[in-house]
Formats: C-alpha cells, sequence, structure tokens
C-alpha cells in the first residue's frame, strides 16, 4: 500500500495546511504510475499530485477539506 501525501510546500512551518482542491482519479479506481490523482490549492499556489505507485485508489479527504502538509489524502493498494 502506498500512502497519497498532501504536499509538504513550507519546512519552516510544518502546520501550514492548504486545500485538497478536486480529485482527477475517482475514489476506487486503478490507477497507474505517474496519473494525475488531483490538485491542492496553498497560498494562491496550485499544484498537482501525480501516483507514485499502480493500484486502486482510495479518498481519504473529500474535495474542498482543509488539510496540514504531508497528512495522508489517500492510499493506492
Amino acid at each position: 500500500m502506498t500512502d497519497v501525501l498532501f504536499p509538504v510546500i513550507s519546512a519552516d512551518n510544518p502546520e501550514s495546511e492548504g486545500t485538497l482542491a478536486t480529485w482527477f482519479a475517482e475514489d476506487g479506481s486503478n490507477v497507474a504510475e505517474g496519473d494525475l490523482l488531483a490538485e491542492v490549492a496553498v497560498d494562491k499556489v496550485d499544484m498537482e499530485i501525480v501516483a507514485a505507485s499502480a493500484g486502486i485508489l482510495t479518498h481519504a479527504v473529500e474535495e474542498g477539506a482543509v488539510v496540514v502538509q504531508g497528512a495522508v489524502i489517500g492510499t493506492i493498494s
């Protein structure tokens, strides 16, 4: 199992938060390594998250949720 993590934007401020803006891959869908999974927004910066491995994606966080950087937002198994 591989955790899908909210990116760490600021190492100086580990409590920084951002928003899970959009899931591009559906919950329960098959994903391949390198597939675009989600977009997150932090301080006027949008970042894309890609799959680090192949498998079935399970969402742990809903779109629009505020998330602490480095938190698990989903898993691939």
